[in-house]
């Protein structure tokens, strides 16, 4: 299996949570299938293939359309905010990788929040909660932070602040499995048009293209 293959499906995850952020920050409302996927997403510690974490391809579908929007060139203006997360998600993993306590303090979390996740599994919202403190506790602590623009009135209700912060982390997880696979932000302009192609085949094989 082709490694960049492999880095093309962590990114989308990346671009996946990045869209489905800038979309609830707008709008209020967000793809349940694409949130559940990105959410469930980090809770999975091993996996052999980048898809895995996903359930499978068409967990990340979303993700694939926007990297592939991304990679080309072609998002337009209203897409700006989200290609704005996809690089601060980007950089801020670079900060999670070279911080050894804070990947043990997040993995830690993570695996105490799984239990929560297995009971609670047809409530995302319940999840997004438990999963949002870690983020709070963790991230929101560091200098550098993602701010998130979007309507007042849905930034400030509690339950689309936590689904925020969950898909901010989830992004961060699969940025982190992209770095595992070989991923660093100075390879990617050099590699875009290669990753591109592999994102339409990805998205031609799930109808989308």
């Amino acid at each position: 299996m082709s490694l960049l293959r492999e880095q093309t499906i962590a990114l989308a995850g990346v671009a996946q949570a990045a869209r489905i952020v800038d979309q609830i920050s707008k709008t209020g409302s967000y793809p349940l299938e694409f949130l559940e996927s990105s959410v469930n997403s980090l809770f999975v510690f091993d996996l052999e293939r980048a898809e895995d974490i996903y359930k499978g391809l068409p967990g990340v579908r979303l993700g694939l359309q926007n990297l592939c929007a991304l990679l080309a060139n072609q998002g337009d203006q209203e897409q700006r905010d989200a290609v704005r997360y996809f690089f601060n998600i980007l950089h801020l993993e670079r900060r999670f990788a070279s911080d050894e306590q804070l990947r043990e303090v997040v993995r830690s979390r993570l695996e105490h929040a799984s239990f929560r996740a297995e009971h609670f599994a047809g409530n995302v919202g319940d999840i997004c909660h438990s999963v949002s403190g870690v983020y709070q506790d963790t991230f929101s602590k560091l200098p550098q932070r993602i701010k998130v623009m979007g309507s007042a009135q849905h930034l400030e209700n509690q339950k689309n602040a936590d689904i925020v912060r969950s898909l901010l982390l989830a992004g961060i997880r699969s940025a982190y499995l992209w770095r595992q696979l070989g991923g660093r932000r100075w390879k990617l302009a050099m590699q875009r048009k290669a990753m591109l192609r592999n994102a339409q085949e990805l998205s031609r094989g799930l109808g989308l293209v």
